[in-house]
């Protein structure tokens, strides 16, 4: 009997693999490192086959882990970082930057090299351009594509694929060319909820009037939940498991956390749109979702059955959160390399020193985390990074003082897109935290006591693994539809409740945060 679903969730850099069971219990889990090249300071590219290559390792090693047996998996899936990975017409790497080494095919999601193509999507006013938030981000796909057209013809030329991550993955798995409403929807600006959802007059406007036909990209998307196919022999002896194996459509990584957290909510839509899902890793994200169609300004979306049929969802988010953090470590005379025992080590180190001094603490330091642009609510990914209030102190204590300011200004970051989606009619008042940084302390604190929202942290290992499981459940008809998955699978979660006792001082530092922001842009327009 298959009673088991294997889900991957690719990030920036690794490839994880879970084992559930139908009740959503984590079985067996194990992760691998993906590579990534930065050639220059906007630039970072993926090896595809390193990918997928991790991705198998970490898939056979979950399946050790949970002693499951090929013959007992029903589904795999597969969330991803929304990467663009260039295939040529046969099928083989394609350089993104050209050059003899064609591994390097793949433009991560955080790569910035198209600013000036994405500048240039935004000045076509373009009506489709309003489920962008009315501005062109350089991670989405449009603007990479275009760069790559205008800065690599010959490599245009040769092009045969254009994969978001997702999509490439289970194209390799299946051999099957099809693409996820929930990647096309959300990052190349395809439009699910009309009958035709590529709109031909954008793609001819921003010069990407080929690019349907050069990449192979089909006319119709896949539902979340549906099958694409079952794995190839090639793909089964490589994951170690079998033909039988149904492959469900891909998501992206954030929108597999949000499900994670939210999919028990569901088959209840008046409970589910009071609750926003914070999936914090590398960059944050701030999702909400709503039966209704609701428009934000810098806000990505809204899209139509990314993740929950008959749901719109819009996006909040923060180019640079775990990466800035990491960033300030890695910066500091005494940093060195951020890993999680650097971030426990300081984090440690932060409680001891707000302990002994109080609101004092660092209280003149003051940060803007725009380090990689501001995603939300700006929509301006030229936006710099800001720090006031710096010393000569290079201790290993100044650099707690920094870290905790950063920390506190990813919040504030976070309560700035609160107040905006509320504004846009997404009112909230439980947050549920996924990914990576429900082991920071720190934040799960500072996000709750910034925000003055509830924050549920889920009990189960891996939210965003959790919820591309309940993907492949109904694609592997262990559940009818994904309300009934998110209800059987459901993991449970931990409240916390604001501090608000600290609430005072979080309202004066938000001030100052607003005050910082307005001093920025009144310094970018001295001539």
């Amino acid at each position: 009997m298959r009673d088991l679903i294997v889900a991957v969730d690719i990030g920036t850099g690794s490839a994880r693999a879970g084992v559930f069971d139908r009740r959503g219990a984590l079985l067996g889990r194990s992760e691998h490192p993906i590579a990534m090249r930065r050639p220059s300071v906007n630039h970072a590219e993926h090896d595809s086959e390193d990918i997928w290559r991790a991705l198998c390792v970490a898939v056979k090693a979950a399946c050790a882990a949970a002693g499951a047996d090929a013959s007992r998996v029903a589904a795999l899936g597969v969330d991803a970082t929304c990467s663009l990975v260039v295939r040529d017409g046969a099928g083989r790497p394609l350089a993104v930057s050209g050059g003899e080494d064609a591994r390097w095919d793949t433009i991560v999601w955080l790569d910035h090299r198209a600013l000036e193509e994405a500048d240039a999507c935004t000045a076509t006013q373009h009506p489709v351009l309003a489920h962008s938030g009315h501005v062109m981000s350089p991670e989405m796909q449009m603007p990479k594509l275009l760069w790559l057209k205008r800065h690599q013809p010959a490599q245009w030329a040769k092009a045969g694929y254009f994969f978001d991550l997702a999509d490439f993955i289970t194209w390799r798995a299946t051999g099957m060319n099809a693409r996820s409403r929930c990647t096309m929807a959300a990052k190349w600006n395809y439009l699910s909820h009309e009958r035709s959802g590529w709109s031909e007059s954008f793609l001819q406007a921003i010069g990407l009037e080929d690019v349907r036909e050069r990449g192979a990209l089909p006319a119709q998307t896949l539902a979340v939940g549906a099958a694409v196919g079952r794995l190839t022999p090639e793909a089964a002896a490589s994951l170690g498991l079998d033909t039988d194996c149904v492959v469900a459509a891909g998501l992206i990584d954030a929108y597999a956390g949000a499900l994670g957290v939210l999919g028990p909510f569901a088959g209840a839509p008046d409970r589910l749109e009071r609750r926003l899902a914070l999936i914090g890793g590398t960059s944050s994200c701030i999702v909400a979702l709503s039966r209704e169609k609701k428009f934000g300004f810098g806000m990505w979306g809204p899209y139509y059955e990314v993740v929950l049929p008959g749901h719109w969802l819009i996006e909040g988010g923060q180019s640079a959160a775990g990466a800035l953090l990491d960033h300030i470590v890695r910066a500091h005379g005494a940093g060195g390399e951020p890993d999680a025992a650097t971030h426990a080590r300081i984090a440690a180190r932060i409680a001891e020193m707000r302990a002994e001094e109080g609101e004092a603490f660092a209280a003149r330091l003051h940060v803007l985390p725009d380090f990689h642009g501001n995603r939300s609510p700006l929509a301006d990914p030229h936006a710099l990074g800001v720090i006031s209030g710096l010393s000569l102190d290079a201790s290993f204590d100044g650099l707690c003082r920094l870290y905790w300011r950063t920390a506190v200004a990813i919040a504030l970051g976070i309560r700035q897109i609160l107040e905006k989606l509320n504004d846009a009619g997404y009112p909230a008042d439980v947050l549920h935290v996924a990914g990576g940084h429900v082991r920071n302390p720190l934040l799960l604190e500072l996000y709750r006591d910034v925000t003055g929202c509830r924050i549920v942290v889920p009990d189960s290992g891996d939210a965003v693994l959790l919820g591309t499981a309940m993907v492949a459940a109904v694609a592997g008809g262990l559940y009818p539809d994904l309300p009934a998955a998110g209800a059987g699978m459901q993991g449970g979660g931990t409240e916390f409740l604001p501090d608000a006792a600290r609430k005072a001082g979080y309202d004066r530092d938000y001030r100052r945060f607003l005050a910082l922001s307005r001093h920025r842009a009144e310094l970018e327009a001295i001539g």
